[in-house]
């Protein structure tokens, strides 16, 4: 039997084209061959390369939960070439998939801890993944915390979502729009979201904080989170910027002593701490 190529992408019919703002979209993609699908596994915080052919290859995390079988899915903002032209994709049309690459949330650590998300913009994607696999095996945790903004309400990603999370009892959600953000008709937090954070002061005991963001976002949180209580070992992040082949053989990944995409993209902020300033 011949030897599947490492470059070689599932092919994937979108299912589902949903836009979340007028700049970002979530597709939901099936495997076209029924039997990859069925042997197709991953676990939360990994990633894919997603791929228009003829146009290239963008790297995004599986933003859904491997709890939930028969498809993945995938939240991007139209940026570049790649990203407009997946864009431009309708529901039916093949894209490939390459995956799963990375390593993961190890949620299967965290069994029996309060769980904290903290999170902006296009930045909740890869800790939706990490939350609806919480919720979907909700037994295994305690409490359940989301910190969530954006610049305004209609950059808000996942509004039916959120409106769900916001209305179960057993998850504390936060959403908060930058002052100016807000309209009439918005009944949450008007702040940014570090503040907003110290403002709800979630307890740090048996915990464990997830923090993704844009950079800013991250400077400014993680002083309230160690204010808080949470020492760099409990609060850990996705980094996907710079990933490019997924496999580690292009080198583009590479910073310090890791390779993003086969050492990450998930780390604690102790193992960030270690990484060159610029990054």
């Amino acid at each position: 039997m011949e030897e599947k190529s490492l470059y070689q992408p599932y092919l994937m019919r979108i299912a589902a084209n949903i836009d979340e703002t007028p700049d970002v979209k979530t597709f939901r993609l099936e495997f076209v061959k029924e039997d990859e699908g069925k042997s197709f596994s991953f676990k939360a915080g990994q990633f894919g390369e997603y791929s228009v052919f003829g146009e290239g290859e963008s790297t995004f995390c599986i933003a859904s939960s491997p709890t939930r079988s028969g498809y993945i899915e995938c939240t991007f903002r139209k940026m570049g070439r790649v990203t407009k032209s997946l864009a431009s994709r309708e529901v039916g049309d093949i894209i490939g998939f390459r995956g799963p690459y990375g390593n993961i949330f190890p949620l299967d650590d965290w069994k029996g801890k309060s769980l904290l998300f903290v999170t902006g913009g296009i930045a909740l994607p890869p800790l939706r993944c990490v939350i609806w696999n919480a919720l979907d095996l909700r037994n295994n945790f305690k409490d359940i915390t989301v910190v969530y903004g954006a610049r305004t309400v209609r950059d808000l990603v996942y509004k039916h979502e959120l409106e769900e999370w916001g209305k179960r009892g057993d998850v504390k959600l936060i959403t908060t729009v930058d002052p100016g953000g807000e309209t009439v008709e918005w009944k949450g937090e008007v702040g940014f979201v570090p503040t907003v954070l110290e403002k709800a002061s979630p307890s740090s005991a048996d915990t464990v904080a997830l923090l993704c963001g844009p950079p800013i976002m991250i400077k400014l949180t993680l002083p309230i989170l160690t204010k808080l209580g949470f020492s760099q070992d409990k609060i850990f992040t996705t980094l996907e910027n710079r990933m490019k082949c997924g496999i580690g053989k292009c080198g583009r990944c590479n910073v310090g002593k890791y390779f993003v995409c086969k050492d990450g993209p998930v780390f604690t902020f102790a193992q960030v701490s270690q990484l060159p300033p610029e990054y």
